[in-house]
């Protein structure tokens, strides 16, 4: 019995009307990254586990999707650890390689491996495919396309201002109203100080950045269970809660943090940036939001987040400042900061809004169709003026019943079918259908119709 042809869950295949808007949604993304002067690189699928182990949390290192050692790997196993085994210790040594959780870690190995070729402030943007073991839903799949941005070597705010822009472009460029959400880590930590819970900083954070996928409720019962007292839990609730203008949150939050010497800190940087895009028009809404936490291991600075206005889809872009991740591979004091763009959820915002222009709706403009053998060759020659002047032009490959040619040029949403037979041919001229209005047009010469179809 013949196998059911299957994927696994969390991934899919592409159709070449998806491919094209996908590459419509990379080209825009691509064409204002070159814009701010970044450069592109790309970085293996994979990657040594011990690059990527540790760098993304608890929760990040439980979603890596650890490769198998080849060959006989269990034979390298000492039997007393198969007899009793631990996960963790086991798991290292079967599996020395895995798949990319995300662009940044790899970035950072990259920068520090090629620290002789590359000029700082280095400004690079990535486009690729990352991989999480997550429980795939809506908007969340297992293997996705991240398109990165990230200036390293610098510690100057005018790169988060100029990412703001970035995003603020790129999704006027694609027609998404958005919401460009900021925070700051050293802000996050200054709530900490003022609760004096510093040393469970990491475990707020987590549990902050479930805010809006588990209610506030939720968030306390998870404080709880990280032993964090009731007093601490109701500050914490007070400032996730507080509602108003970017203004007076600042305000709110300098008076609050005025004994946190970070938080202070975090608050100057929070200030200056907001300052600093007053002088631009922009079309994304842009707040300070107290309960973006962003659960990263290796934010250290001002972290951001971008939701779609009309649709519900969770986060669409993120990032953030990172001030060591080089030091874990022997760079330190290397400070970054960069985003990224979830393409696979632009893409379903864009689709669900119908925002993709008619032309990514097909890959060929016109098709000329085939009536018999003297036809085909009188048309190949006009096929490749076509081709060279940069319409993507095909010829029906047989002389096939014309119904047949015609499905397929609907099919394929081709704009344009030319139907030469002895008559055009005796008289040089071209009999043009316009799918769309339904309706026929000659053109006396080739040319004629290549400037109707660029205009």
């Amino acid at each position: 019995m013949a196998q059911k042809p299957s994927i696994p869950k969390g991934t899919r295949d592409f159709s070449p009307v998806e491919m094209v808007r996908r590459n419509y949604i990379f080209d825009t993304i691509k064409s204002v990254f070159r814009l701010y002067g970044y450069q592109p690189i790309e970085t293996p699928s994979m990657e040594n586990l011990s690059t990527l182990l540790g760098k993304y949390g608890v929760e990040g290192d439980k979603l890596l999707f650890k490769i198998l050692n080849s060959g006989d790997f269990i034979s390298k196993v000492p039997a007393d650890k198969l007899a009793d085994p631990n996960s963790k210790e086991l798991t290292t040594m079967i599996s020395e390689k895995g798949l990319r959780y995300d662009l940044t870690v790899p970035f950072a190995r990259y920068v520090v491996q090629h620290r002789n070729d590359i000029t700082f402030p280095f400004k690079r943007f990535q486009i690729q495919p990352v991989w999480r073991a997550d429980r795939p839903q809506k908007g969340r799949y297992r293997e996705f396309f991240q398109c990165d941005v990230d200036v390293i070597g610098s510690n100057s705010l005018l790169n988060e201002v100029e990412l703001v822009q970035i995003i603020n472009d790129v999704f006027k460029s694609l027609k998404v109203n958005n919401i460009i959400k900021i925070n700051n880590r050293k802000v996050l930590y200054g709530i900490a100080e003022y609760i004096g819970e510093t040393e469970k900083f990491m475990a707020i954070t987590i549990a902050i950045d479930k805010l809006d996928k588990i209610g506030i409720e939720k968030v306390k019962e998870e404080l709880a269970a990280s032993d964090i007292n009731s007093n601490g839990i109701q500050k914490i609730e007070e400032i996730l809660l507080f509602e108003g203008t970017t203004n007076s949150k600042i305000t709110f939050l300098k008076e609050l943090l005025k004994n946190s010497a970070i938080g202070n800190k975090g608050m100057e940087e929070v200030s200056e940036v907001f300052d600093y895009l007053k002088q631009f028009e922009l079309d994304s809404d842009v707040v300070f939001d107290l309960t973006l936490a962003r659960g990263l291991n290796y934010y250290t600075g001002a972290i951001f987040e971008v939701v779609a206005k009309d649709v519900k889809i969770g986060s669409i872009c993120g990032g953030g400042r990172y001030d060591d991740l080089t030091g874990i591979f022997g760079l330190p004091d290397i400070s970054g900061v960069g985003i990224s763009f979830g393409a696979d959820r632009v893409y379903d915002v864009m689709k669900e809004q119908n925002l993709f222009p008619s032309e990514t709706d097909s890959v060929t403009k016109v098709m000329f169709a085939n009536f018999g053998k003297k036809e085909q060759d009188y048309c190949m020659t006009l096929v490749s003026k076509l081709r060279q002047s940069g319409i993507n032009a095909e010829l029906f490959p047989e002389s096939a019943k014309m119904k047949k040619q015609m499905t397929y040029a609907n099919n394929k949403n081709i704009p344009y079918v030319v139907l030469i037979g002895e008559n055009e041919m005796e008289q040089n001229i071209l009999t043009v259908k316009d799918m769309n209005a339904g309706q026929q047009i000659t053109f006396s010469k080739i040319e004629e119709f290549i400037t109707t179809i660029n205009s």
